[in-house]
């Protein structure tokens, strides 16, 4: 049965890597998450139940939160919160809070869906890559307007990161206080291109207090200790809350992957920690390089942006 935020496990548990699981308000999009979840054999969920915007939406944050309570196949860690605190400020504490606790842990949705395995693959990526200071995430997105087309059915490494199903060490989240604008100066600083990996990274860091953003300070922190984000082969997580219900992506996305196929087995030899040559251009060439960059897929990009950017943000 879960436990309250206030009784949760003390000691920290150097084995367990937990899923942290962010909730809101649709408590079908929920049920198929933890289906997935309980399918993979997770043993330990921090649950983050955020409070309704509006009084409309309280039933619904009602049956998330019985939803949570009547797990009983692993054990749930569940904070209910009073007031609405928006993505991204949730996933800033709650992540916090958890690596606080344990030494690594993967982050979920409440909207997301993946194939079977996938909750063990980020886990052997977390594994294999915990003393290697380059590598800063991993994570079981991809897209085929971004995945390098030579990678056959191996990982590769990838230098922005992933918000979409991912999973970090404690050492990495270090660092995590600082906004993106902060972090994206630093880099402006240190001469680094705070566009290399497009166009909308930079928009995001100007949008994230005004719209309770996160991801982008993710983005910035990689891209300031030139950092890598393992990315699967082919995409094992979809995102299911393109609809009228979403606060973060409503309308449909560009960002809609092919039908997702089975995980691939373990690498026998995980790869070198060094970015694939290809990711830097792939990412330019779907979200722009310079502001400005007159290209319609662009222009098109950053009105979608604008459009389905809320307080809760499905890429950012």
């Amino acid at each position: 049965m879960p436990t309250t935020a206030k009784s949760a496990i003390e000691r920290r548990d150097e084995d367990v890597v937990p899923v942290c699981l962010f909730a809101y308000a649709r408590p079908e999009h929920l049920r198929r998450t933890l289906a997935c979840l309980q399918r993979d054999a997770v043993s330990l969920i921090y649950a983050f139940s955020d409070g309704p915007r509006t009084p409309g939406e309280a039933g619904a944050v009602v049956e998330v939160r019985q939803i949570l309570r009547a797990v009983d196949w692993c054990q749930v860690v569940l904070e209910e919160r009073t007031e609405n605190w928006g993505l991204g400020r949730s996933i800033l504490a709650g992540v916090t809070e958890a690596l606080g606790r344990h030494r690594m842990v993967v982050v979920f949705e409440d909207d997301l869906v993946c194939v079977p395995g996938t909750y063990p693959y980020l886990v052997a990526g977390l594994h294999r890559y915990r003393g290697h200071p380059a590598v800063m995430s991993v994570t079981g997105w991809t897209h085929p307007r971004v995945a390098p087309g030579d990678v056959g059915g191996q990982p590769y490494f990838d230098g922005r990161a992933e918000c979409w199903s991912w999973g970090t060490w404690a050492r990495v989240w270090e660092g995590m206080d600082r906004d993106a604008l902060t972090l994206m100066q630093e880099c402006r600083r240190r001469g680094i291109d705070v566009y290399r990996y497009g166009a909308d990274l930079p928009e995001m860091a100007e949008m994230e207090r005004g719209r309770n953003l996160w991801a982008a300070r993710w983005s910035y922190l990689h891209l300031l200790r030139g950092g890598l984000c393992l990315r699967p082969p082919h995409t094992l997580v979809e995102h299911a809350g393109f609809d009228p219900l979403a606060t973060n992506a409503a309308g449909g996305s560009r960002w809609a992957n092919p039908p997702m196929r089975a995980c691939p087995p373990l690498p026998e030899t995980w790869p070198v920690p060094v970015e694939h040559p290809q990711c830097a251009r792939l990412w330019q060439a779907v979200c722009g390089h310079r502001p400005g960059v007159s290209t319609r897929l662009l222009g098109r990009g950053m009105r979608w942006l604008r459009r389905s950017l809320s307080p809760r943000s499905a890429r950012a």
